[in-house]
Order: structure tokens, then C-alpha cells, then sequence
């Protein structure tokens, strides 16, 4: 994972020491977000209660832990950079779809954070990104409305009359 700012530099230094490489999974994602918690309480030389991804993600909506709040803005920060450097390597112009059990807790913070200043923050691409609309799966079980489509296309392709 890259740092995007000297803050981000210093949390994802915090987080090589105590972990070596640090991926993107390593903080995008449930334990990411406790991860993130953590370095921003140890940078910032602040108290922070143990927590759970949900318990940061309640706290920091309900705007009653600094820590909690800037763990959740540096989360959606480092995520939109990560999806707009997916989007530009895979040419992703239909759009960027965020699934996972976190993002659909907080979709409406997501919609206002840096999320997607970062997505679109790449120098003379940033037109480009502009461009590409990114979305929230919030269906609890996305998968099966898959498979439900599959199997409708299936027994329709099955039907007699049809070749």
C-alpha cells in the first residue's frame, strides 16, 4: 500500500514495523479498519479503546471518538486512491462496484469523505476518472442474486422453441 500524504506515510510506517509489508488488504478491509484505528491512536499519542471494525465504524458516525473518526477517513481516503489506481489499470470505463461487508455500513459517509477525490486525484488521468461512476453493493448476498440470473437464463435457454 502507498502512502498518498506524509499522515498516510507515517500510519502505514507504524503498521510495516509492527507487520512488515503492508497490503491493501492489510488496511481496507474489517481488520484494516482496527489496524488503521490503532496506528492513528499510536501516531497521535491518543487513548484508544479497543474496538472492533463495527464499534470504530458506530463511533465514528456517531462523532464521539476522534480516533474512530479518523480511522473511517483515512479508510475511505486510501480507498478511493486504490479503486481509481484499479480503474485506470483495467480501463474499468462501466464503473467500479465496492462490495465487502464494510462499505455498505457506511454509504452515506462514503458518499461524503475524500473517497472520491482520491479515486479521481491522478494528475492528467483525473478527467478520465471523473468519468467512470463508482458504486456501493449493498445487497446482502449479491452471489445469489447471480446464480438466481444464471439459472432464469438456463432454464430459458432450456425451453422448448429454443434452439
Amino acid at each position: 500500500m502507498a502512502a498518498a500524504d506524509a499522515r498516510e506515510a507515517r500510519l502505514l510506517g507504524i503498521l510495516r514495523r509492527r507487520f512488515g509489508h503492508v497490503s491493501a488488504e492489510r488496511v481496507l478491509s474489517g481488520q484494516g479498519l482496527v489496524h488503521l484505528y490503532r496506528a492513528i491512536a499510536e501516531a497521535e499519542g491518543r487513548p484508544a479503546p479497543a474496538r472492533d471494525a463495527a464499534g470504530i465504524t458506530t463511533h465514528a458516525l456517531a462523532g464521539d471518538c476522534p480516533a474512530s473518526g479518523a480511522a473511517l477517513d483515512a479508510f475511505c481516503a486510501m480507498l478511493g486512491t486504490l479503486a481509481g489506481n484499479v480503474a485506470l489499470t483495467l480501463g474499468a470505463r462501466g464503473g467500479v462496484y465496492l462490495a465487502g461487508g464494510m462499505v455498505p455500513r457506511f454509504t452515506g459517509y462514503l458518499a461524503g469523505s475524500s473517497f472520491r477525490a482520491r479515486f479521481q486525484g491522478k494528475g492528467r488521468f483525473g478527467d478520465y476518472l471523473a468519468a467512470i461512476p463508482t458504486w456501493a453493493v449493498v445487497h446482502p448476498s449479491p452471489a445469489f442474486l447471480g446464480l438466481l440470473e444464471m439459472l432464469r437464463w438456463t432454464v430459458s435457454a432450456r425451453s422448448p422453441g429454443r434452439s
